[in-house]
């Protein structure tokens, strides 16, 4: 797909809604297209976290390891959403593993890439904080919620 024309798709995903063009042809150049069959998975935990993923269409089970239990979903996202923070924060591992429930595609944003722009241009740096701050907050509320769930007195 040419620069252009996922540069378009950025701009319409809901997570880059607002970003002035000049940014969103910065955060562009650190993009591809993926996609992901059901069942596999787009990252693991431990495993460097080396990208994150704007879901363009899909769904994705986002799972911890639960003693006795197995993987435990303690989320599902899906179109307009994204996956993946743990690269934001050292050591860039992922702490959950994220697997498709059907068929995902993606946007795949390379983490190195848009760190490094970040930290050349502390306002794009700024920018990104202010989007992923949420789906943080959202993600920690959810896996409390899920932990209340397993640990529970029903549970």
């Amino acid at each position: 797909m040419e620069a252009h024309g996922l540069d378009r798709i950025l701009r319409e995903h809901r997570f880059f809604a607002g970003l002035d063009e000049e940014s969103c042809g910065v955060v562009c150049g650190c993009a591809k297209n993926v996609r992901f069959e059901a069942g596999e998975y787009l990252f693991r935990a431990g495993e460097p976290a080396d990208q994150f993923y704007l879901l363009r269409h899909g769904r994705v089970a986002l799972e911890v390891a639960a003693p006795g239990r197995g993987a435990v979903t303690f989320q599902t996202v899906g179109e307009g959403e994204i996956v993946g923070v743990s690269w934001l924060i050292p050591p860039y591992r992922w702490t959950y593993d994220a697997k498709a429930v059907e068929l995902v595609r993606a946007i795949a944003m390379d983490a190195a890439c848009l760190r490094r722009k970040c930290e050349a241009d502390h306002d794009l740096g700024y920018e990104m904080m202010k989007r992923f701050v949420p789906v943080l907050v959202d993600r920690l509320q959810n896996t409390r919620l899920q932990i209340l769930d397993v640990y529970g007195p029903n549970g």
